[in-house]
């Protein structure tokens, strides 16, 4: 034996409570940290390490570890004593406790860590062998303390970490990781932590090795071999195990609520290795989808390759059971009823069959499934002969029951028409919560217009989108009716159907299967409207006929008479601006015409129809008892139909809608054209069957409808059409299709189409110079110049003739884009491009429509210079005015740029200048001096103003005389 010390991840501040503790320094073979929020507070926790100690190589070490330092991620941490010790898999080892309990500082993530010296003895991929003893053991679980959180505790590993395995054969582990709150679990391999002695951090161990550099191949032969966790299941698995020995490995389980990663547990396992002939036992699992009330005998099945007797054993939630086989803690427990495995824990003869057996109520039901994890290990018979294991998920998801007996029956509130829903009380509302939080179980109310047969499949909560089904409400569990009063329709059948949601805690709730339909078509008793038409198309003067039927059902003598139509106008297709623009007393006698009505407008209100849409509706009073007016009911509303165009390509699209409680789809609307402008007169040149609205008709000019005349021609961009659409709609309740077809009138809206036809390009012609033509007096000191243009129309027949005017464009050099220089009416055919410093330039010219589209370019025409420099070789700067100047010699052309260099004889710089103006050297030195009579030689580099800017320039070199003293030269 020798002294060791449980060291803990804290400051040395904190030393002064921790007691040294003698140890046989090998013992740790596992463990993970649990936290659990206690009930009614916000941030006090019940912090749980599991440890599992070797208790063969170990049991003095294990004996001493009687408290282990926790960190609490806050900045503080506290020496926390063994709370229980369990012994496991026949006293080699145990289950250790270490509970506390925390209140943290307020909201915020934390990351809790405990440190104990040392691992056990001979873990072989913690190597050189026979070290892993001197690493300590470092497990931490992160949480997120969060008011909107609610109650929350991590997952609880049920299944212990300690397993055995064969060489050669593919084994398997998963942690039974139970989340009480329902929230999903992610899994992802880790690596394991030491912790660093004095403080609160931890580093990976950097002597680990992953387990397939311990591996031949997997179990079917095949290569390479893995070592996986399963994301969604947390099956880990090492396919294949290739040598004897001791193992760990770490892993990671995620706690994510709505989409937020709320947590995590860091697991560190271990497993043993050996070679034998035994053969891994097989279980199957399976899954199961029930109705809360629902009795779960599941029967489950495993076998073993050698025919040896199993042991089938399971671990999850349902059980209540925690790792080391002692009840969960009372809020994590599931309630009322657990589950039992019937057959389980004993060794069974082949083929072995255990029963699961659960009673669910309303308390089990949840948004996530339950996974109950399945493990089968073999009996061997000779300790000589490790067991091995092999695991399996059933996976079970409990659902709530639907509301029953749900029933509609048409009722009136102070708003107007409703429908009540009633039904039998729900009968899986109450949940045992935690925390003392309220029940949230609610009734969603649902509605679609139609009645629509929908039986729910197994396991198949909610209503499907595709139904078509809207919430319109919801209520509490408790409640068993429900008054519907939102823009309800005379005539229109309802279906209603109700979703129970959340039948628990609000993180761990579901869906119930959907209720019964409940189908119901409201009574006829208002009048109903069966046409807005546009007569008249008037920014002042529009007219506009309204018709409404009689109230279906209601007959002379019924309510009290007199009866009162009020007929309101909004503007807009979906206005509600309502006003009312009619009264019409009535006693609903035949042959009165009392159910139609022509809106002129007013002359406080004029009637727009050019600018508006118009939306109607009526209001139905009858006399009450006590004389007064009393409203029954109003119709639906109805808009007038709305026409717009859109002029294209020779061509104008027009579409149309309406806002009506008829539907106007899969209907001929006919469509009306005038070439004579709005007054007429309106041919119909087309049938339309449409299809969802707007409605969409594009004319082209053609006229396919020919009884009332043939006024097919193409549209011209230089005349305005006008148009008005009928429509044709019809009311699907068989109470009103008596009143089909309903037909109305759009307004009168007019356009003119737009033509995109290019002319076609001219093309262009240049007076351009003949170099080899000129003398050398040519354009003698002329200093403007002018290009002329002229060009010539093409013409084809895909070409718009109708040509309004020219574009010339000009570009000074060959290397320029040519930019717009003037525009020409037509029928001109030339320009003259005047004010020139030079001819050098490029152009080309394009043709542009009455429309004003422009042609393509003409092509491109471009005139150069003819450049000219002579110099002569004497000049006399004497002041008599003749030769004063070193100056080239008679009409120099085209010159831009000159730069003059002058050397004496003996090779001295004696001037240098440089001028756009041309040359004029007067005899000075740069400095300003005269310069002797004498020879002196010249470079001239001269630039000339022609076409490409990127040209060369001229050199000149030479020699010129000055003469001076009186000299002159005539």
């Amino acid at each position: 034996m020798r002294l060791i010390y449980i060291i803990g991840l804290f400051t040395l501040c904190l030393t002064a409570f921790l007691k040294p503790t003698t140890s046989q320094a090998t013992h740790v073979r596992a463990g993970e940290i649990t936290t659990r929020r206690l009930p009614g507070t916000a941030s006090t926790y019940l912090i749980t390490l599991t440890a599992y100690y070797d208790e063969q190589r170990g049991r003095d070490a294990a004996n001493a570890a009687t408290e282990v330092p926790f960190c609490f991620g806050d900045g503080t941490s506290q020496s926390v004593p063994r709370a229980r010790r369990v012994y496991i898999n026949g006293n080699t080892s145990s289950v250790n406790s270490y509970t506390v309990i925390h209140t943290y500082p307020g909201p915020g993530t934390y990351t809790i860590g405990a440190t104990i010296v040392n691992r056990n003895e001979g873990t072989i991929n913690l190597p050189p062998p026979g070290s892993s003893s001197n690493i300590s053991f470092y497990v931490a679980t992160t949480i997120l303390i969060n008011s909107a959180l609610q109650v929350n505790s991590t997952p609880v590993m049920l299944n212990p970490p300690l397993d055995s395995a064969r060489v050669g054969q593919k084994f398997c582990h998963n942690p039974a990781a139970f989340d009480a709150d329902g929230d999903s679990l992610a899994y992802r391999l880790s690596t394991p932590r030491q912790g660093s002695s004095g403080n609160c951090r931890s580093q990976v161990i950097p002597v680990y090795q992953d387990p397939t550099r311990y591996s031949v191949s997997r179990e079917d032969g095949s290569s390479p071999a893995t070592f996986t966790i399963d994301p969604v299941t947390g099956d880990l698995c090492w396919d294949a195990p290739g040598q004897v020995g001791q193992f760990n490995f770490a892993f990671i389980v995620e706690e994510w609520r709505n989409g937020v990663l709320i947590g995590e547990i860091t697991r560190d396992m271990q497993i043993i290795v050996v070679d034998q002939p035994n053969k891994r036992p097989l279980i199957a699992g399976a899954e199961l989808c029930v109705e809360a009330g629902t009795l779960i005998n599941q029967a489950i099945q495993a076998t073993d390759p050698d025919g040896q007797r199993v042991i089938i054993t399971a671990y999850g939630g349902p059980f209540n059971i925690n790792s080391d086989g002692n009840p969960l803690p009372a809020d994590l427990q599931i309630a009322p009823e657990f589950a039992r495995l019937i057959n389980g824990g004993v060794a069974l003869p082949q083929p072995a069959t255990a029963t699961f057996s659960w009673q669910t109520n309303c308390n089990h039901v949840r948004a996530a499934p339950y996974d109950i994890t399945l493990k089968v290990s073999d009996v061997t018979g000779s300790r000589a002969v490790p067991s091995l294991v092999s695991f399996a998920t059933l996976r079970i998801r409990v659902y709530a029951p639907s509301v029953k007996n749900v029933t509609a029956r048409p009722t009136a509130t102070a708003s107007g028409r409703a429908i009540q829903l009633n039904w039998n009380p729900y009968t899986c509302g109450r949940i045992a919560n935690s925390g003392g939080l309220s029940d949230t179980t609610e009734l969603i109310i649902y509605r679609k217009e139609g009645c629509t047969q929908y039986n729910p499949q197994i396991c198949e909560t909610g209503l499907p989108a595709s139904l078509g089904y809207q919430r319109i409400g919801s209520v509490p569990y408790t409640a068993t009716s429900y008054i519907d009063t939102s823009a309800l329709r005379r005539g229109v059948s309802y279906s209603y159907r109700i979703v129970a949601r959340n039948p628990g805690l609000a993180s761990n709730g579901g869906f119930s299967v959907a209720s019964n339909e409940a189908c119901l078509e409201l009574p006829l008793l208002a009048p109903v409207i069966t046409q807005v038409t546009v007569d008249s198309t008037d920014t002042q003067r529009g007219q506009i006929t309204v018709r409404w039927s009689r109230p279906l059902g209601l007959q002379p003598g019924d309510l009290g008479a007199p009866y009162q139509y009020r007929l309101q106008r909004a503007t807009g297709l979906t206005g509600t601006n309502f006003t009312t623009i009619a009264t019409i007393n009535t006693n609903i006698q035949p042959g009165v015409a009392d159910t139609l009505y022509v809106d002129r407008g007013s002359s406080v209100s004029a009637l727009n129809t050019t600018a508006n849409a118009y939306r109607y509706q009526v209001e139905f009073y009858y006399t009450a008892a006590n004389g007064q007016l009393t409203r029954l009911d109003v119709t639906e509303m109805a808009s007038s139909v709305r026409l717009s165009a859109a002029p294209a390509q020779r061509r104008v699209t027009l579409s149309w809608q309406a806002n009506t409680p008829w539907s106007n789809d899969n209907q001929t609307h006919d469509v009306y054209r005038s070439r004579s402008g709005p007054a007429g007169p309106f041919n119909k040149i087309a049938e339309v069957r449409v299809q969802g609205s707007p409605y969409t008709f594009t004319d082209t000019g053609e006229d396919t409808f020919v009884a009332d005349g043939n006024t097919s021609r193409v549209l011209s961009a230089d005349s305005s059409y006008c148009y008005r659409v009928m429509t044709r709609g019809q009311y699907t309740d068989t109470q009103l299709v008596g009143f089909n077809p309903i037909i109305n009138y759009s307004q009168i809206i007019c356009a003119t189409p737009t033509d995109t036809t290019r002319p076609c390009a001219p093309v262009l012609g240049l007076d351009s110079l003949n170099c080899a033509n000129l003398t050398n007096e040519s354009l003698c000191d002329q200093t403007s110049f002018t290009n002329k243009l002229r060009w010539q129309l093409t013409t084809s027949p895909s070409c718009d003739p109708n040509v309004v005017s020219y574009k010339l464009y000009y570009g000074r050099y060959q290397q320029d884009e040519p930019a717009e220089l003037v525009s020409v009416p037509a029928p001109t055919t030339s320009f003259d491009h005047t004010n020139l410093t030079t001819v050098a330039g490029c152009y080309y010219v394009t043709a542009v429509s009455r429309s004003g589209v422009e042609s393509l370019p003409s092509n491109r025409v471009c005139n150069d210079a003819c450049p000219l420099f002579v110099l002569p070789n004497v000049f006399t700067p004497n002041g008599d005015g003749k030769n004063d100047v070193f100056a080239p010699l008679r009409c120099p052309r085209f010159v831009e740029q000159v730069d003059l260099i002058v050397y004496n004889r003996y090779g001295s710089k004696v001037y240098e200048g440089s001028s756009s103006a041309g040359l004029a050297w007067d005899g000075k030195s740069s400095s300003g001096s005269d310069l002797p009579s004498g020879l002196y030689y010249y470079q001239v580099t001269v630039r000339y103003a022609v076409l490409d800017r990127n040209a060369a320039t001229q050199v000149l070199k030479g020699w010129v005389q000055i003469l001076r003293e009186g000299v002159s030269m005539r």
